[in-house]
């Protein structure tokens, strides 16, 4: 992925750099048009390798659930890998990073797409403690070079940045879903370039997918407590619940729905879930309509978590007891397959969707 950038980033805690160029983002943004080209040859078939919450304290033995998450994409040779946020506890500073995620993901890094998750990935709206450095490969002491996506961009992203980027004939979207609670002017300001960027894609004829760490298509889950048995979602900040976030993340959902976003990838809640095709009403469609099918792949090394009552309506299969990644399989005329791959447990997912119908009037 050494061709030139088309593609663009909006920082939380710089400016907005327009493909190596940087600015105000207040006077940028009106100007931004993304260019007409995919930014990078794909192969025919691009299989990309998902999963987020990886890294607990502690666990950077390769025998560990994070190990084996590793070790199991490596050996699958994907095309990309896409991390979906948390990827060390407690905070990814360089030092924490460097001590355990890096030791058995590193030879995956130079293929890495990535997200900002929650807490763990950044302090405040203006400061993270080290995944900066560390997916720019700027960490003291960092061997394993920079990640596949600041390579592509050509700077360094942060987990608080909105990025896209064409790869084929496929256009991959990080959004920061933690920006809503933290700075949600910057967020509302996100809301606007998305639209933008999403329109002009869909006009170059690009397939979509987005991956934003927060699910928005989810059931109701139990987090752990430190203190014994298992609790429910409590509201001790600002969309920390499922009704809360639903709220708070609605302008984007609106948005991938508008411009009939194929795929979205998220993390988050400490299980696996696939959607229907579904809308931003949380109505099914058909396969070869105009909903998105939703993963939640927060499975990569995390503690696990269990739902709480029946799965919604939209929600076509969940499991929580099993570690593992999801492995997409993405065609150039926007079908797709999935797959996901267990480290542990039994659980299976696999499946395939047609290829959309022509483009509804917009």
């Amino acid at each position: 992925m050494n061709s030139r950038c088309i593609a663009f980033v909006l920082s939380a805690f710089t400016s907005l750099a327009l493909c190596g160029c940087a600015g105000s983002s207040d006077k940028v943004l009106d100007r931004f048009t993304p260019p007409a080209a995919a930014a990078v040859a794909a192969p025919a078939k691009l299989v990309v390798a998902a999963v987020g919450d990886i890294d607990q304290v502690g666990k950077a033995s390769r025998q560990s659930a994070p190990g084996r998450v590793a070790a199991s994409i490596a050996a699958a040779g994907p095309d990309l890998v896409f991390g979906l946020g948390d990827y060390q506890s407690p905070v990814a500073t360089c030092a924490s990073m460097l001590a355990g995620f890096d030791q058995l993901w590193a030879a995956l890094l130079p293929l890495t797409f990535h997200i900002g998750g929650s807490g763990h990935d950044w302090t405040t709206s203006t400061r993270d403690r080290g995944y900066r450095r560390y997916f720019a490969g700027t960490c003291p002491g960092q061997t394993s070079g920079a990640s596949a996506l600041n390579r592509g961009l050509g700077g360094s992203i942060g987990p608080g940045d909105f990025w896209s980027q064409d790869i084929g004939s496929w256009h991959l979207v990080g959004l920061p879903t933690e920006m809503w609670r933290r700075d949600p002017a910057r967020a509302r300001l996100i809301t606007g370039l998305l639209s933008r960027d999403l329109a002009l894609a869909k006009a170059r004829g690009q397939h979509l997918l987005v991956a934003y760490y927060d699910s928005y298509f989810t059931s109701a889950t139990r987090r752990p407590s430190t203190n014994g048995p298992v609790q429910k979602d409590k509201a001790d900040r600002p969309g920390s619940t499922l009704a809360s976030r639903r709220v708070l993340l609605k302008p984007w959902i609106d948005a991938l729905d508008r411009y009939d976003v194929r795929v979205t990838l998220s993390a988050g809640r400490g299980n696996y879930e696939r959607s229907c095709p579904v809308l931003s009403t949380g109505a099914c469609t058909p396969d070869a309509g105009d909903g998105t099918t939703s993963f939640n792949v927060s499975t990569g090394g995390g503690q696990l978590r269990s739902f709480r009552g029946a799965a919604p309506s939209y929600i076509e299969r969940r499991f929580a007891d099993t570690h593992g990644w999801l492995a997409l399989s993405l065609d150039p005329d926007g079908s797709f397959s999935w797959q996901f791959h267990a480290v542990d447990g039994h659980e299976v997912d696999m499946g395939s969707r047609a290829a959309p119908h022509s483009a509804k009037p917009r």
